[in-house]
C-alpha cells in the first residue's frame, strides 16, 4: 500500500486567521490529491475547522509542547507550513527538524507604521502571502474566496429568530477581542436607528450585556444572539443576513466565507495590515468604513485595552451618515 505525503499547516489561532486558512485547504486538496493534510491549532479554535473536508486530521494543541511533539513526530511529516509564525511554531519546526515554509508576518514593516507612521507595506492580502508557502508544492490560488463549514443542525437556530428577522435583518457585530477593535455603542446606535432595519446582535458571553446597553435606546426590532449560540450557530445567523456590520474581527471573515455584503468599521487597526475582508470575485459587496489622517492610526497591529490617547477618535469620529447609506444600499442589493 503506497504511503502519502504529509504535509502539517500550521496556524493556532484566532477565528479570523484561522478562517483565512480556508483557501489553503481547498486548493491543497484539489490540486494535491496525494497529499494528506494535518493542521495544528489550538484546543479552543478547534470548532473553526471540525466541520471542514479540505483536511485529514486535525491536532489540538493544548499547551503541553512536550507531548505535541511527540504526537507529531510520529507522523513522519514531509514538509510544515507554517501559517502562525511565532515563537512556538518556530520551536515545533526546530524540533521536528524537516522542510519547512513560513508565512512572511510582515512585523518589521508594521512595526514602522504602528511606531513612525512609516507605510511600506505590499498592497497584498494574508492570503495571498499565504499561498507563497506552497510555491514549492506547485499549489495556487484558485480565487474562490473563503469557506467556513458549521455543524450539521446549526441552522436549526434560524428558527429561533422572532417574526420581524423572516423578512430579513442585519447583523451587528457586538463586540471584539480588543476594545479599540469594537464598535462604541453610540456609533451603533446611531447607525442602527438610522437605517430602521430588524437587527441581530452577535458576539459571545462578554458581549451580552454591551448589546442590552445599546438595545435600550434602539427604535428597530432585535435579537440578541449574543452568548446564545455556538459558533456554527452564529456563522449560520450571519450566512442569512442581509447585511453584516462588523469591526475588524473574526465574524469578518465568516461574512466573506458567505459572500454577505460587509460594512466594517476599523478602530486602530488598518486595512493596509493585509487582513481585510477576502472576496476576490465580490469586492463590490465590501465597504471599509475608517478615519483617515489621524496622526495616533494605526497605534497597535492587535489593539489595547482602552485608547492609548483616551479620546478614540478612530471610531468616535466614523461617518455614521455615510455608513448607514452604505447599509441601505446593501440591503437593497440583497433583497433584488
Amino acid at each position: 500500500m503506497e504511503i502519502k505525503q504529509k504535509i502539517l499547516i500550521i496556524r493556532f489561532s484566532s477565528i479570523g486567521d484561522i478562517v483565512l486558512t480556508s483557501p489553503v485547504l481547498r486548493c491543497l486538496r484539489d490540486q494535491k490529491k496525494e497529499i494528506e493534510i494535518h493542521y495544528l491549532v489550538k484546543k479552543q479554535f478547534l470548532s473553526v475547522l471540525t466541520f471542514n473536508p479540505n483536511m485529514d486530521v486535525i491536532h489540538e494543541y493544548q499547551g503541553d509542547f512536550r507531548n505535541t511533539i511527540t504526537e507529531l513526530k510520529k507522523e513522519n511529516f514531509s514538509q510544515i507550513i507554517d501559517l502562525q509564525n511565532n515563537i512556538r511554531s518556530n520551536r515545533i519546526k526546530r524540533r521536528l527538524k524537516i522542510p519547512t515554509s513560513t508565512v512572511n508576518k510582515l512585523n518589521f514593516r508594521k512595526w514602522l507604521y504602528v511606531v513612525f507612521k512609516i507605510n511600506n507595506l505590499p498592497k497584498k492580502h494574508i492570503v495571498d502571502r499565504y499561498f507563497e508557502c506552497l510555491k514549492s508544492l506547485g499549489v495556487k490560488n484558485d480565487l474562490k474566496g473563503l469557506e467556513y463549514f458549521s455543524e450539521p443542525k446549526a441552522k436549526e437556530i434560524l428558527n429561533e429568530l422572532p417574526e420581524p428577522m423572516k423578512n430579513g435583518y442585519i447583523v451587528a457585530v457586538t463586540g471584539a477581542a480588543h476594545f479599540t477593535k469594537q464598535i462604541p455603542n453610540s456609533i451603533l446606535e446611531t447607525i442602527l436607528n438610522g437605517a430602521k432595519l430588524p437587527v441581530v446582535f452577535t458576539g459571545n458571553t462578554t458581549d451580552k450585556n454591551k448589546a442590552k446597553s445599546i438595545i435600550k435606546n434602539l427604535k428597530v426590532p432585535y435579537f440578541n444572539a449574543c452568548g446564545a449560540c455556538t459558533l456554527g450557530e452564529t456563522a449560520e445567523i450571519i450566512r442569512n443576513a442581509k447585511v453584516i456590520l462588523t469591526p475588524d474581527t473574526g465574524a469578518m471573515h465568516i461574512a466573506a466565507a458567505f459572500n454577505r455584503p460587509t460594512i466594517s468599521l476599523w478602530g486602530n487597526t488598518v486595512p493596509d495590515f493585509g487582513m481585510f475582508s477576502y472576496m476576490p470575485k465580490n469586492e463590490e459587496l465590501y465597504y471599509i468604513a475608517e478615519v483617515k489622517n489621524l496622526k495616533c492610526r494605526p497605534c497597535s497591529k492587535i489593539g489595547y485595552k482602552q485608547c492609548p490617547k483616551e479620546h478614540f477618535k478612530c471610531m468616535n469620529d466614523q461617518n455614521c451618515p455615510e455608513i448607514i447609506g452604505k447599509l441601505i444600499e446593501f440591503w437593497n442589493i440583497s433583497n433584488s
